[in-house]
């Protein structure tokens, strides 16, 4: 992580580094003298049983990447690949190694040339290589010293098994509906695993440019970023596909597919070809994702008055997928129930997921792919401004979905997990895969959107997109933090912005109730920090005194209760926030807005008013509880007149009051499930279950086949689940955690995991998002203290064999909130349920 104790990247400025045509840009520090050559013995050691010239997870950056040259040939009879790639180099400092990311790959021969080589045509010096399996690294060992500001050629040639999981250049399946088994290879590289397709910088500030070669059999069509420009034949009736060269990106999204899959092709008003890809018997469904591609891709070239940078975009159905999506610059990937649409079995519900998934994936072509976070502790800037956009782009261009709603629901969703005591900040350290796979969870992306939203409401719709567009064009290509987006949002709100009275006014209607208040010496910064490096949420506490309003700023912690031991404690830490309050009043149709930059603050209503409700529309992060008579003047209000507070007013009204009281919380489904109770009924859907082409039909008719009271029919599926053929490997984690919510299957899904674990590790990454739905999803539900000690137990043998993650923490701490709230409200509710019998 890039942080201020320990800092690997300056600011970005054009250094005097000036070559023929290329200016290069200091992103990259300089590292101080080979250690390696004053003391080798701290070094760790390479497989080889040589000291490692390298000891830390973060590449050195005396060797910059500025060209890929790469060639593959996968073989989809013996499912591995045989691959070349040459890579230009830059040297920033006087070095004697390269040192690259490389996972899983052979490497059978490594060659460097220089320019003067390359000039006259000379043969490259071969390359000692060796390699750090623990660091995922390789080193080349060059004979002779690299001098600083010459580039350099590397030229490797390696080899390895298509992948088994999801991650790397994997092998994919699919059925058609002859019964016959047809194998695709595709490439899913975020974050890490660029590295397991070619050897490469794998990190997000490693940016070059990438030309793309794939080997084929002519009944196969390959894939990549960017559009083909020949085809050439070679021995043996191959065919070899050539690709133009990318615009400068990170790693992580270079992409390539080969497969025989049929697609659908439109072009947007600014020309971009845009298809949809999708193996021959789902092309029917394919249509409504050209639809909504085209439309949104216009508008976010309106929006960010940016053209999308590539000529074409594809966009892929997967059989075998581990996310919803992946944002691949030019071929975006995505699970075949979040890119195809059937209209005799898809519903409202299932539209509005591939609209959101589409939209989210095109947003990253700009926010991640055009201007991408320095690192990982940063992803935040990728995922939650992608999911933000959902909210901006569906609403306008697909309104009657009412997006709106589904966007306050996910705020509240991440609310439920970021009041736990083990939530994590927004911007976190993160250096190992593991930790990096981790940041990717409803923290980056829900609250990341949820924060951005409530900052747009802040400065105003207005300044926020101005802003967010100075943003990208002053980082096309490059590589930003947290806050280069601050200074971009504050430097949007200029000094002839500003009124005499110190405020930033909307448009120039300085009369308009919707103006937004910017106080001349407070910084975006200031205020955003105070979110994205501290965990949790804060509860703002009111309590109305005739005309004076006082508020009160705690943290918020799900079942921790203000009588509870530990309470003070938890509050004790720099839990501070700078909170944009907004509220409106029983006289006035106005939103008034304060910055709540302390613990305590008083404000004076202009007028006498019956009742105060803040955080209007809920465009707010936090909280609020109403102290005194709050709670009823707002009650009384409802039940005179409901209309008099907006509707979102009244449901974030209704979410406030359960969280403050830690309350756990398509009618075809519903036919589905009832019919799954009977044998006959089970078992025609199981049978329906194979047969269905939509993914959409296939999940409602799964969470019915969970619902079933014979355990003998869960464990069936929990079978197919790992056999991978009839029910995919990739819905193992949905289906346990279906099942653990059957009070059947509880016990049944936590039994399965304790016993398969080591089988479920050699098919999904420790990390994972599937393995972290596994975990949580068997276990959260749990509410004894013999429950907790089991899976305590459980945990610390894993930890105990070098197994641990976060997730652990937040499924204890669950469980513990779980028995809390029973303790607390089990009298309660005996003594209800006697009153009502």
């Amino acid at each position: 992580m890039v942080n201020t104790h320990r800092k690997l990247i300056l600011n970005i400025y054009c250094s005097a580094i000036i070559l023929p045509q290329i200016c290069i840009c200091s992103q990259f520090t300089s590292s101080s003298n080979d250690q390696y050559n004053e003391n080798p013995g701290v070094f760790p050691v390479a497989t080889n049983g040589e000291p490692f010239p390298w000891r830390e997870l973060r590449l050195p950056t005396k060797v910059i990447p500025l060209h890929y040259d790469l060639f593959v040939h996968p073989n989809l009879t013996s499912l591995d690949f045989v691959a070349s790639e040459k890579i230009e180099v830059l040297v920033r400092d006087t070095t004697q190694f390269i040192i690259l990311h490389s996972h899983g790959l052979e490497i059978m021969n490594a060659t460097l040339q220089s320019e003067e080589d390359l000039r006259y045509k000379k043969s490259g010096e071969k390359l000692t290589v060796l390699s750090y399996p623990a660091h995922q690294q390789i080193a080349l060992l060059v004979p002779e010293k690299l001098m600083a500001d010459l580039r350099y050629s590397v030229a490797i040639d390696f080899q390895a098994k298509l992948a088994d999981g999801f991650e790397g250049f994997y092998k994919s399946t699919y059925r058609t509906l002859g019964g016959e088994t047809r194998t695709i290879a595709v490439t899913d590289f975020e974050p890490t695993h660029a590295r397991m397709a070619f050897p490469c910088f794998d990190e997000p500030l490693f940016k070059a440019n990438f030309s793309i070669k794939i080997r084929r059999e002519s009944r196969h069509i390959a894939l990549s970023n960017m559009p083909k420009v020949k085809t050439i034949e070679r021995e043996g009736g191959l065919l070899e596909d050539h690709f133009e060269t990318t615009v400068k990106m990170s790693t992580y999204l270079v992409a390539y597919i080969v497969c025989d899959f049929a697609s659908v092709s439109g072009t947007a008003s600014s020309g971009v070809k845009v298809s949809i890809y999708a193996s021959p018997d789902k092309w029917s469904q394919t249509h409504y994702a050209l639809e909504a591609s085209l439309k949104l891709l216009d508008f976010y070239e309106n929006y960010f008055n940016i053209h999308y940078p590539l000529p074409k975009l594809d966009l892929v159905a997967i059989p075998d997928f581990e996310s919803g999506a992946m944002e691949n610059w030019g071929l975006v990937t995505y699970r075949e129930t979040s890119l195809l649409f059937d209209p005799k079995t898809s519903s409202t519900s299932d539209k509005l997921w591939v609209t959101k998934v589409i939209a989210h994936e095109l947003a990253h072509q700009w926010f991640g792919n055009l201007v991408t976070m320095e690192w990982w502790n940063d992803i935040w800037l990728n995922e939650g401004f992608a999911t933000y956009m959902e909210l901006i782009s569906v609403n306008v261009t697909y309104p009657e979905l009412q997006f709106d709603n589904i966007f306050l629901n996910d705020c509240f969703e991440v609310i439920k997990s970021d009041s736990l005591n083990s939530s994590r900040p927004v911007s976190k350290q993160a250096e190992t895969p593991t930790q990096i796979q981790e940041m990717f969870d409803d923290i980056s992306y829900k609250k990341g959107a949820c924060l951005l939203n409530m900052l747009k409401d802040f400065l105003s719709e207005e300044k926020f997109k101005k802003g967010i567009i100075h943003y990208l064009k002053k980082f096309s290509y490059r590589n930003a933090k947290n806050d280069d987006l601050w200074s971009s949002l504050s430097n949007s709100c200029l000094e002839s912005d500003f009124t005499s009275g110190g405020f930033c006014y909307s448009d120039s209607k300085t009369t308009s109730n919707t103006l937004t208040f910017l106080e001349e010496n407070v910084e975006v910064k200031d205020i955003m920090t105070t979110w994205t490096r501290q965990k949790g949420i804060p509860l703002v506490v009111v309590e109305q005194e005739g005309r004076l309003l006082k508020l009160r700023q705690e943290r918020f912690l799900n079942g921790v209760f203000r009588d509870d031991p530990e309470w003070g404690a938890l509050q004790e830490r720099w839990y501070l926030w700078h909170i944009p309050v907004t509220y409106s009043t029983s006289s006035s149709n106005a939103i008034h807005r304060h910055l709540l930059t302390s613990k305590t603050d008083t404000l004076y209503l202009p007028e006498k008013t019956s009742w105060v409700k803040l955080n209007v529309d809920s465009n707010g992060y936090y909280i609020v509880h109403y102290e005194a008579h709050g709670w009823d003047q707002l009650i009384a209000v409802l039940n005179q007149n409901h209309t008099l507070l907006r509707p979102k007013d009244r449901i974030g009204l209704i979410h406030d009051a359960f969280q403050l009281v830690s309350i756990p919380s398509d009618v075809l489904k519903i036919v589905y499930s009832v019919g799954a109770q009977t044998t006959e009924g089970w078992n025609y859907l199981l049978e329906q279950y194979g047969l269905s082409l939509s993914g959409a039909e296939k999940n409602k008719i799964l969470y019915a086949l969970s619902t079933s009271k014979h355990q003998e029919k869960l464990i069936k599926l929990i079978d197919l689940g790992m056999e991978g053929k009839v029910i995919k490997t990739q819905d193992l984690a949905s289906l346990l955690y279906a099942i653990a919510r059957n009070p059947k299957g509880q016990q049944l899904a936590w039994n399965f995991v304790k016993e398969n674990w080591t089988h479920l590790l050699e098919r999904f990454e420790l990390s994972s998002f599937p393995m972290r739905i596994i975990i949580s999803g068997t276990t959260s539900h749990f509410s004894s203290k013999d429950e907790l000690q089991e899976v305590k137990l459980f945990f610390e043998s894993l930890q105990t064999q070098g197994s641990y993650l976060e997730i652990f923490q937040i499924v204890l701490e669950t469980i513990s909130k779980n028995i809390k709230w029973l303790e607390k409200n089990l009298p309660s509710l005996r003594n209800w349920l006697l009153i009502s019998i």
